[in-house]
């Protein structure tokens, strides 16, 4: 769990480093509306538990599919590299941590099972999870996605509950863990605060190509590129 955890950190930041650098960001290509297609039955809150858990057991699934693929994991390698950057001072040891780390990351990934994980992070109770309204849209699961993100960065207790298990997670990773833990304190409130403005001012499903945008959609690694 640590190096998950540890690399979703590099890509926050990533996101972190986009919003305080980048261009504005909240122009027309990509910020976009919330897709009218989602059933109107999805807002009956009949069991939000359990459509929480289904959201997570799907989008955990669709998610290792996507990091099988080895385009995919050269792709998040830049992006990581590219985040790494932004660190400036922790800039090499970050781009080290991510090269001796990433092929292990990957494997890990590989070996989540949905149910499970979904189980473990208290996004599903021990019942099995009634499938109410099951969304195949990957575009509106993605916008559910984000939005449930959205609502636990704007809880305050959500920031401590996050950097306590990043602290946690450090002492996981071997030859890395004073770094880690500095990297957490630096920039883990800056960085979430952060993610949180640039989730509400840009569509992330069109920037990691989950949804199809216009053609002025920049890509995450592009918009990293620009704000470097």
């Amino acid at each position: 769990m640590g190096l998950r955890i540890f690399f979703i950190l590099l890509f926050v930041i990533a996101i972190g480093c986009i919003h305080v650098n980048a261009r504005s960001l909240t122009s027309d290509s990509m910020v976009t509306e919330m897709d009218s297609k989602v059933p109107s039955e999805v807002s009956i809150e009949v069991s939000r538990k359990e459509e929480v858990c289904t959201l997570c057991q799907d989008f955990t699934t669709q998610v290792t599919h996507y990091l099988a693929d080895n385009k995919t994991k050269a792709e998040i390698v830049g992006i990581l590299h590219l985040a790494c950057s932004c660190l400036h001072s922790f800039k090499h040891q970050c781009k080290l941590v991510v090269d001796y780390y990433a092929p292990l990351f990957f494997t890990e990934i590989a070996t989540v099972q949905p149910e499970l994980f979904c189980k473990k992070i208290n996004l599903c109770n021990d019942m099995t999870s009634v499938r109410l309204s099951k969304i195949d849209n990957p575009c509106t699961l993605c916008h559910r996605v984000v939005g449930e993100v959205l609502t636990k960065l704007q809880d305050p207790d959500t920031e401590l509950e996050v950097i306590e298990v990043l602290l946690k997670s450090c002492n996981k990773i071997e030859h890395f863990v004073q770094e880690c833990k500095k990297l957490v304190f630096e920039f883990g409130p800056l960085i979430l605060t952060n993610a949180e403005k640039f989730l509400e001012t840009t569509d992330i499903c069109v920037a990691t190509h989950v949804c199809r945008g216009s053609r002025e959609a920049a890509t995450l690694k592009e918009l990293l590129i620009s704000s470097a």
